[in-house]
């Protein structure tokens, strides 16, 4: 059996995976917890590909607003609900909201996916 030097790459390697160790057990016994970041990647794909195209277009207000309506779609979309459904939703009752709750209430994770989806527009 081989001894790993605590300063090798591997060593170092090792004790990360140690100090970390608590999180990991979490994670395995929580079904719901991965400890990867696919879901995340697949969901900005779109935007990675498409910057290339805007990439010279606009400006970093118009950059800002981009990353905001994809964040609010893939939002939407993690909950289960309708892209379109919900910007067609959020865009009706922003100008009826009043205070900041009135804003959180928008969110995509505190509205009724199955009631916004079945709503005729």
């Amino acid at each position: 059996m081989s001894t790993v030097l605590p300063s090798s790459l591997l060593g170092k390697a090792v004790a990360y995976t140690l100090n970390q160790w608590s999180k990991l057990e979490r994670c395995l016994e929580q079904a719901y917890l991965t400890p990867d970041t696919n879901r995340v990647e697949n969901a900005i794909r779109p935007f990675c590909v498409g910057k290339r195209n805007w990439l010279f277009k606009g400006s970093p207000r118009g950059a800002h607003a981009g990353a905001t309506l994809y964040s609010l779609i893939e939002s939407a979309k993690a909950n289960g609900i309708e892209p379109y459904r919900y910007l067609r939703h959020i865009f009706e009752q922003i100008p009826l909201a009043e205070t900041t709750e009135d804003l959180d209430k928008l969110l995509p994770y505190r509205i009724d996916a199955e009631e916004l989806n079945t709503k005729n527009l």
